[in-house]
């Protein structure tokens, strides 16, 4: 068989199976790629959706640890158990306390109860179950398809489907080095559909590698035993707490408080940042205190972690990311690069129009097949209707930016003269 027909023929099987992937499960791919670009600012939203959770003017230092968790208690104190306390996020965040089974939610997949409290005043602002409020509802919806199990299993296959749709579109993109200027160019002369199919190959092209990247990450997330199996290790999965740990201690009158089993993390790990504490469950339970290092990019759920027992104060254990194997330190860059948290505030906004732009793909796609098949009609693109338009939106944006130009000397004075009253202020409390 000739070569020019052999590659006729293996373009033509590829671009079957492109097809038929977009045809299937392409909406699905869709809806992972809008609720995962969502979730990625899903606090933000939270906050947008919930100001009540936005705390305007921070008062003076943050209660300890102790006030913070009993006031928490004193709001659901039929809820015995662990109590998981993470810190807010800034000065103007919640604290959130998790409480992991409610018997409210207890058969569902991941329904924990999530209170909020006011670190400076120790109010429990809110109490809410996830899942039952939107920007939860959509990580769920995203994560496992509201399916449980069996939607978290098939979001896992979807990962796997994705990479193999990206990479048929990347085989059928390259049209040889001659040709290669020509599939940059956007033919909207031609008509609405060749527009529509010249987009669905550049944001294909430019989209194709984070996307790839999304999909194996959330394959991986899925699937753990392939991340296990790939780089040898085992319990590194997000979520996953290490080995459990218990007391040994003759329990006694005299048990740890929260803020003296942070002091004493502390002693193991002095410039880490607390993020997160476990209170004890029981006689043997113990404080599982989840501190960040400069050096992870796991930024709100961190791998280094201090045991601390509750009855004898000691030390029973420590996991120090620095000390992780090459396959452990793959491990730990799974769940924050999938979520954009190992990334600049850049690169989640990237992440976020990949996620958009799996969407677009679709619906060009669509488009380009249903006229295809005749389904849709082409017509032609008319840019004269809407080049007026864009130049009232040029010259909108052209004021705009002259008007902060001619304020910005009046700006910086304001900063100025803010941050000079603010440093005055703290050197008379000094001297106070």
């Amino acid at each position: 068989m000739q070569l020019p027909k052999l590659r006729s023929i293996q373009r033509a099987t590829w671009l079957k199976v492109h097809l038929y992937l977009a045809l299937s499960v392409g909406f699905l791919f869709a809806l992972m790629g809008l609720t995962g670009s969502l979730s990625m600012y899903r606090v933000e939203l939270d906050e947008l959706l919930n100001p009540q959770l936005i705390i305007e003017q921070p008062q003076g230092s943050t209660q300890s640890l102790d006030k913070i968790m009993a006031a928490v208690q004193a709001a659901h104190p039929t809820r015995y158990g662990a109590w998981t306390l993470e810190m807010p996020r800034n000065t103007h965040s919640m604290a959130t306390a998790w409480f992991d089974k409610p018997t409210e939610t207890f058969f569902e997949l991941y329904a924990p109860l999530m209170v909020s409290v006011n670190p400076y005043t120790c109010e429990v602002v809110a109490s809410r179950f996830w899942g039952q409020t939107a920007t939860t509802w959509l990580l769920d919806l995203h994560t496992q398809l509201k399916l449980d199990r069996l939607g978290w299993n098939t979001v896992g296959l979807l990962g796997l489907l994705l990479l193999t749709s990206c990479g048929t579109g990347l085989y059928l993109w390259w049209p040889g080095l001659k040709a290669l200027p020509q599939t940059f160019k956007l033919r909207h002369q031609s008509g609405m559909m060749w527009l529509a199919f010249d987009l669905h190959r550049l944001i294909g092209l430019f989209s194709a590698p984070p996307l790839m990247v999304l999909a194996f990450t959330g394959l991986l997330l899925s699937y753990p035993i392939i991340l296990e199996t790939l780089v040898g290790t085992s319990g590194m999965e997000h979520g996953e707490t290490g080995r459990t740990i218990t007391s040994t201690a003759i329990p006694n009158n005299h048990p740890t408080s929260l803020s003296a089993a942070w002091f004493v993390a502390q002693s193991a790990f002095p410039k880490a940042e607390l993020r997160r504490v476990t209170t004890p469950a029981g006689d043997t339970g113990i404080y599982r205190i989840n501190i960040r290092q400069a050096s992870e990019v796991n930024h709100r759920h961190p791998y280094t972690t201090v045991w601390v027992d509750r009855w004898s104060g000691q030390i029973k254990e420590v996991r120090n990311p620095n000390t992780f194997s090459t396959g452990e330190t793959f491990s730990t860059w799974v769940w924050p690069l999938h979520t954009g948290e190992a990334l600049s505030a850049t690169g989640r906004l990237a992440w976020f129009f990949s996620g958009i732009s799996l969407f677009v793909l679709y619906v060009s796609g669509l488009l380009r097949w249903l006229c295809k098949i005749g389904k849709v009609k082409d017509r032609a693109v008319n840019l004269g209707a809407i080049k007026p338009k864009l130049l009232r939106l040029k010259m909108r944006l052209l004021e705009l930016i002259a008007l902060a130009i001619k304020h910005a000397p009046i700006a910086y004075a304001q900063i100025k003269a803010w941050i000079n009253k603010a440093i005055e202020q703290i050197d008379k409390s000094r001297l106070g």
